[in-house]
């Protein structure tokens, strides 16, 4: 006897009768392998550069490329993510990534390879999915949880797994960890399509022309920031690919102020919460993005530079461990402080603590040890502001826009990314003495210099929405929409 196939809507309709706990487990995995994914390149960069015979620039367009398809499908997975279209949304994501993996494994060569993690890339966009999913299916007491979870794995997830994928390389090499994590997204799809409820009967419509200029212009913005220094600074191609970004994003805002069904709502930036948290991200991310990557880097560089401790894939895998691990200790932190401290202060907690670990980089990096201990205060201090971010976003948002709203934060942070990343290889670059491959060692300083002092612009932003949000204290200790994210917070 032959059992007929359920249909994708039966099986919806199962997964919603999924126990909370199962589901709000599957959205975190969701977030984690995703982000996990889509920064697998930060531990092999130096190998991606001897095994493909590439320059440093070159081989930094391992993560760059990842951090660009990303911030191009945030929008369009934010969109569909606020109706009907959300689940198979979320599949085909998670699809699409799997396909990257394998893409990645395969000994095609370097523009396969980059292909691949281009693919791997659109998992960014799974943050805002899972984050609306939590919102809208997990009962009160369990969503502010879940929801400052998700936000801490998109941090946490940049360095999670990164021993074992150093092991993996070291010991099988470079395709050992894409099929390893094309294993985790495969079981990421079958626990997806398990468990995740059908989506929101609203229609999902997509602005299709915005979506076009945006991706321009993040395209063209990315171009000037990676490939800038090989250029020139001053020459036609950058000074024509920046005018024609700042136009296709000039035209791109003006579009969606105007269009019925905007990709990203602009106007949710007048909302308090929305403009302080995507504003202390955006500096937040750039400032501390760059840290990872220069951390490998230096250690895998042989002491006969003058710095670098000639580190394998392991052992640098193992120096981003401390950030991940640091960040989800954050987030209980940030858990148990929300009683007493507003959402504004713990991000300017968050800010004091990232400075710190740049200093810490800049002035003890001459072993392990210190590095590391760089590395963990680095990951507490992005805990703190992301586990508070999307609980200041869901609280300033009605339901219905919470997708878009969270596609927008995660834009932002990703094309900050983006910046982070191409600011670090630029600084590098541009400290190689001439006839040498190597950057010297003054370039990890002035990378960490202007991290700091974007971190210190982050930093006194997050004081002014704090000084500023004293003025509100009467509303939202009687119950307004920041006493609504203290409320979630502690939840």
């Amino acid at each position: 006897m032959t059992v007929p196939a359920a249909s994708p809507r039966a099986l919806a309709r199962r997964a919603a009768t999924r126990p909370p706990p199962v589901l709000a487990a599957v959205l975190v995995f969701l977030a984690v392998e995703s982000t996990a994914v889509a920064s697998l390149g930060t531990p092999l960069l130096p190998a991606v550069q001897a095994a493909d015979h590439v320059s440093l620039a070159a081989s930094q367009w391992a993560l760059t490329i990842a951090l660009l398809t990303g911030a191009l499908a945030t929008p369009l997975l934010g969109r569909l993510g606020d109706g009907r279209l959300r689940r198979p949304a979320i599949l085909g994501t998670v699809a699409v990534m799997l396909a990257g993996c394998v893409a990645s494994a395969l000994p095609a060569g370097f523009v396969v390879f980059l292909a691949g993690r281009a693919l791997q890339g659109a998992g960014f966009g799974l943050v805002p999915l899972a984050t609306a999913v939590a919102r809208d299916h997990l009962p009160a007491g369990r969503r502010g949880r879940a929801i400052a979870l998700i936000g801490v794995t998109t941090a946490a997830g940049i360095g999670i797994g990164y021993p074992l994928t150093g092991l993996l390389a070291q010991e099988f090499g470079l395709g050992a960890p894409f099929w390893f994590v094309a294993g985790l997204s495969a079981l990421a799809l079958a626990a997806a399509a398990a468990v995740l409820p059908a989506g929101p009967p609203r229609p999902a419509r997509v602005d299709w022309p915005g979506a076009v200029l945006l991706g321009l212009g993040i395209a063209g913005l990315v171009l000037v920031l990676a490939e800038g220094p090989g250029w020139g600074w001053a020459s036609a191609a950058t000074v024509g690919c920046g005018a024609a970004a700042a136009a296709a994003l000039a035209a791109w805002a003006g579009w969606e102020l105007r269009a019925a069904w905007p990709l990203i709502d602009l106007r949710l930036l007048r909302r308090r919460p929305v403009l302080a948290a995507n504003l202390t991200a955006f500096f937040v991310a750039v400032g501390f993005y760059p840290l990872g990557p220069l951390v490998v880097r230096y250690v895998q560089t042989p002491a006969s530079a003058g710095y670098g401790f000639g580190a394998s894939v392991l052992a640098a895998g193992l120096m981003l461990a401390p950030f991940s691990l640091a960040s989800f200790a954050a987030s209980r932190v940030v858990g148990r402080a929300s009683r007493r401290l507003t959402p504004e202060l713990l991000v300017v907690a968050g800010c004091l603590a990232l400075i710190a670990s740049m200093l810490m980089f800049l002035s003890a990096r001459g072993s392990y040890a210190p590095i590391a201990a760089a590395m963990a205060v680095d990951g507490f201090g992005v805990g703190c502001v992301y586990a508070v971010n999307p609980l200041q976003l869901t609280s300033g948002v009605p339901a219905e826009q919470t997708g878009s709203a969270m596609s927008f934060y995660q834009l932002n942070r990703t094309v900050a990314y983006s910046a982070g990343s191409a600011l670090s290889a630029t600084l590098l670059v541009i400290s190689i003495p001439p006839g040498h491959r190597l950057p010297a060692a003054s370039g990890y300083a002035t990378a960490a210099l202007a991290c700091t002092a974007i971190l210190a612009v982050a930093l006194a932003v997050s004081l002014l929405f704090a000084l500023t949000g004293r003025r509100q204290a009467g509303r939202r200790q009687s119950g307004g929409p920041a006493a609504g994210c203290d409320a979630a917070a502690r939840q």
